[in-house]
């Protein structure tokens, strides 16, 4: 999992609440039996004007020039800024994974989905809570002012505006470490390795019939 320190990036702003998994990643997408692939198909119904398959060449697609990634300004945006209750609906994994993979290292919102939050720490994605005031003017900033860029620094636990205004944020500790360490499940449990190792060889030495198998 990337690490996650200190990032800058363009802000694309998603102006709607209670946005739900489903027009993340729709569900036609979820066949894929791999973990990669899905930025390209990410908000798939609101970013096209056709309608999508699984394998299909993007190129051949007919972008929405409404839709707010389709627009020059959001070029290569990598906060996604969002009303309250992002992520809502079923709880699959896949959302953090097309965020991501479509270049995404952050959301900020008022508030998640339970399920989505935790998802999006577990796949190496920021989510930020701030509140919604404070979302809100950041939203008109981001309309107002072409280009608008933000720092995230999660060792501080800061957005810091251009101005040097800081906006402060929480994070529970132990998502911080998992996130600034790039140290997903898999992760976690390899760094017990040791541990793990040691405890397999003294359940063989008082166990040893364990360690055949059973002939088919």
């Amino acid at each position: 999992m990337q690490k996650f320190t200190l990032h800058q990036g363009l802000v694309a702003p998603m102006d709607r609440e209670n946005v739900d998994t489903d027009a993340i990643i729709p569900k036609q997408f979820l066949k894929s039996i791999k973990k990669t692939g899905f930025g390209v198909n990410l908000f798939d119904e609101w970013r096209y004007l056709d309608a999508g398959f699984p394998g299909q060449d993007p190129l051949s697609r007919q972008p929405n020039p409404d839709f707010v990634l389709n627009q020059p300004r959001y070029a290569g945006a990598s906060i996604l800024l969002a009303r309250k209750n992002f992520g809502c609906g079923s709880s699959r994994e896949h959302a953090p994974w097309a965020l991501d993979q479509y270049g995404f290292r952050a959301i900020i919102a008022p508030s998640y989905a339970d399920i989505f939050f935790n998802n999006s720490f577990k796949n190496g994605l920021l989510p930020i809570v701030l509140p919604e005031a404070q979302v809100a003017r950041l939203f008109d900033e981001v309309r107002a002012f072409p280009g608008y860029a933000l720092t995230i620094d999660l060792a501080r636990q800061v957005i810091v505006k251009a101005q040097g205004e800081e906006l402060p944020f929480e994070v529970q500790a132990f998502r911080k470490y998992c996130l600034v360490n790039g140290f997903d499940d898999i992760g976690l449990t390899l760094l017990q390795s040791d541990k793990i190792k040691a405890f397999e060889a003294q359940r063989l030495a008082s166990k040893p019939w364990l360690n055949h198998t059973v002939a088919g």
